[in-house]
């Protein structure tokens, strides 16, 4: 499949924006195949601004493979605390041991045996053969779906499989032979930067041959079906302390926040029948303290509304599936993002009346 003098045209303005106008990335400074591994996982879901402190702190930590596989999953997940979708992180670690264990810690060039690697999927696979190892392999990520689906007019829904399979073929026919890197990048950056949900057209290099902007469709280009309604939460959280200790519980395995800490939380009540919940389900008694500022924070499909109550109780008992910490050390906990902000709370307002006597 050839491509089309207008085609040629666009990459070669493309190209010359792209080199001109690039951002000063981290990752792009060193493309090593595990600097890009991270990056892309990273980027998931998530805006380049708050990926790239938590990239250079995380090279810093874990500079190689053969460093985060030998971490454990706590100390991964504490670097990767306030991310969010947290399995990305595990499959990271789980990957990076799969890889000491079947390729002496560096990452494979072979699409075949990186689809083994635990959390790689075609995009992260094409990105990786692509930008470390320069080959001729679509990069197709949600930038490049919807630059591509404005410019050649795509009206089909650009989630389903239909769609993505023949934006992949448009681009395995758009790369060049010569630095086909170049042009995988520039597509993304384009979508990242210029033809975002409101795009920039008056500054795009492809603007003379973009079907959705030539016949004014860019505000319904790309087509997506409409996702699933978010479901909002009320949470009542019980922050239930000794006076030295606090008592926290680890998520377990299937469930979203796995090995995240929490505090106990029920669904939203009154402050007396939170008094009776702990009660039934710890058998302890509390007093109430103080009642904490709303926290409010997004995972998945949800929205959720915390509303956190210290309390105060004489009992030190084990209770199954929680742990009592103590409070100086609750740092070193890799917290849930809604569950860390409370943490902050207690850090900043209440240190003094919980902070353990000399």
């Amino acid at each position: 499949m050839h491509i089309h003098h207008d085609d040629l045209t666009s990459l070669a303005k493309l190209k010359t924006w792209f080199l001109s106008q690039q951002r000063d990335l981290p990752w792009r400074n060193h493309p090593i195949p595990y600097a890009v591994w991270i990056s892309e996982v990273m980027l998931q879901q998530t805006q380049v601004a708050v990926v790239i402190p938590y990239f250079e702190r995380w090279m810093r930590r874990f500079p190689s493979i053969l460093d985060l596989a030998g971490a454990s999953i706590e100390e991964v997940l504490k670097e990767w605390e306030g991310l969010g979708y947290y399995a990305r992180a595990r499959n990271l670690h789980a990957g990076a041991r799969y890889v000491v264990d079947h390729y002496q810690g560096e990452l494979p060039s072979s699409a075949e045996k990186l689809k083994k690697i635990k959390g790689l999927g075609p995009y992260t696979i094409g990105a990786i053969l692509n930008f470390a190892f320069h080959q001729r392999i679509p990069a197709v990520d949600g930038n490049v779906l919807r630059v591509l689906a404005r410019y050649y007019g795509i009206a089909d829904d650009i989630c389903k499989p239909k769609a993505i399979k023949q934006i992949y073929s448009l681009t395995e026919t758009l790369l060049p032979e010569k630095e086909p890197w170049v042009i995988s990048e520039a597509l993304i950056e384009l979508g990242a930067t210029i033809c975002g949900r409101q795009p920039k057209c008056v500054q795009c290099p492809l603007n003379k041959q973009c079907q959705a902007h030539l016949k004014g469709l860019t505000d319904v280009l790309p087509f997506k079906a409409p996702r699933m309604p978010t479901t909002v939460l009320h949470r009542s959280v019980a922050i239930i302390h000794n006076g030295k200790e606090i008592l926290i519980s680890r998520g377990v395995k299937g469930k979203v926040m796995q090995d995240l800490y929490e505090f106990p939380y029920f669904e939203k009540t009154t402050t007396a029948s939170l008094h009776e919940q702990i009660k039934e389900r710890f058998e302890i008694d509390v007093q109430q303290q103080q009642v904490l500022p709303e926290v409010k924070h997004s995972f998945t499909r949800y929205r959720a509304h915390l509303f956190p109550c210290l309390f105060k109780t004489d009992t030190r008992k084990n209770i199954e599936g929680h742990e009592w910490a103590s409070f100086q050390l609750l740092e070193q906990y890799p917290f849930s993002s809604g569950h860390r902000r409370i943490v902050n709370s207690l850090k900043f307002n209440l240190y003094g009346a919980l902070k353990e006597p000399h």
